[in-house]
């Protein structure tokens, strides 16, 4: 309940020019004082607060006390009183201004004209299978638009390949020293040391079936078939494709990519392709040196631990590892080197025009293209798997 000093007694008459109050007398709500602007921010507060405490059971009010109002304070009334209780209110009330009860009229009808439709309660599992309805929708947009963008830049790489004075040399050499190079030396780091894990966990499992050997054949069939590309393509996913949206992004929000387009020249051609091209060359790479460090690693593990010497870890290689699972490997790093730039690069056209857009969908590519990534690599075990390959 909100009530002034000035009106601690509903029947005192209302000082000129105090501010406007809300006194509560049982159903009942005096209005006191001036309701103009100046005061908004306090009765919008007091009226929150009644209206609270009397879980909006208003029956009456009274509006022989008010002094001065304007549209805020009008606005403030409906939406206390409501609409056609202070329209009625407005005109049984005696001695009030006929300016006063115009716009008193006038305010309330406009508010009873938007008012909000009530809402129907919806079952939750109606409201779930609409989430789900909108989430199924938004996906297929976005595999829609990602197919289209796969098509126009490879439309343009089948344009510019037979065209060498096409070619973008500079951007692309500088692109595969930036994507792989300089992504190197983790990519070694990380590989080894889940070779040296594979190797730990094959050897501590082996070892209950005295089949420790058979450690050498576990870390080169999942470095040569699995974690080489999957490991390189994560890293880049997360390193590179990030990259690709910032970089992009941002000149979409200082306006570059327009500037591109009045020279006459292609955003695709210019920015899309040196990236698709470099990732193309240098994933494989990244793979290959994912495999061999991963494999050391595990080597490393079976000389400390098993007593496997390096000697016998590579004649049991030559031996029992067949050629086929290498190129298994190195075959899907180019596709999901693809799918990588051609997703980091999406994201970053998709950039509206501020850097909190930026930050959105360089996040969103790097979930995009590690799950991308995962979904294709598991498609393609159980492929080869059933090929026998």
């Amino acid at each position: 309940m909100t009530q002034p000093p000035h009106s601690t007694d509903p029947q005192t008459p209302t000082v000129p020019g105090a501010p406007g109050a809300v006194v509560q007398q049982r159903d009942c709500l005096l209005i006191r004082g001036d309701w103009v602007l100046a005061h908004y921010r306090r009765l919008k507060a007091d009226i929150d607060r009644l209206q609270d405490q009397t879980s909006g059971q208003i029956h009456h009010g009274d509006l022989s006390g008010l002094g001065r109002i304007d549209t805020a304070g009008a606005a403030l009334l409906a939406e206390l009183l409501g609409a056609k209780a202070l329209v009625r209110l407005s005109d049984n009330t005696p001695g009030l201004p006929r300016e006063t009860c115009a716009l008193l009229h006038a305010v309330a009808t406009a508010m009873a004209d938007r008012s909000a439709p009530h809402r129907p309660t919806i079952h939750p599992l109606i409201a779930a299978l609409n989430i789900t309805g909108q989430r199924t929708e938004q996906l297929y947009q976005l595999l829609t638009l990602l197919l289209g963008f796969i098509g126009q830049t490879l439309a343009a790489l089948a344009y510019n390949l037979p065209r060498p004075k096409r070619w973008r040399v500079t951007s692309l050499v500088s692109a595969v020293q930036d994507t792989g190079l300089n992504a190197l030396p983790i990519v070694a780091l990380l590989t080894f040391l889940v070779g040296a894990v594979v190797a730990f966990l094959g050897a501590t499992v082996l070892e209950d079936f005295g089949a420790t050997i058979y450690t050498v054949n576990l870390v080169a069939f999942s470095f040569l078939r699995e974690f080489g590309v999957l490991l390189a393509a994560i890293l880049l996913a997360g390193r590179t494709a990030s990259s690709f949206t910032a970089h992009i992004g941002a000149m979409k929000v200082n306006e570059e990519l327009d500037a591109i387009r009045t020279l006459g020249l292609s955003p695709i051609e210019l920015l899309v392709l040196p990236r698709v091209l470099a990732m193309m060359i240098s994933l494989p790479i990244l793979t290959f040196v994912g495999m061999i460090s991963g494999m050391i690693g595990g080597a490393a593990v079976c000389a400390l631990v098993l007593d496997i010497s390096p000697g016998q870890f590579l004649a049991i290689l030559e031996r029992d590892i067949a050629l086929k699972h290498l190129l298994v490997g190195l075959g899907k790093a180019p596709v999901f080197a693809f799918l990588i730039a051609v997703i980091g690069c999406l994201e970053g056209f998709k950039v509206s025009g501020s850097a909190q857009s930026v930050g959105e969908h360089t996040t969103s590519s790097v979930v995009q293209s590690i799950f991308m990534v995962i979904l294709l690599d598991s498609t393609a075990a159980l492929f080869f798997m059933e090929m026998g390959w």
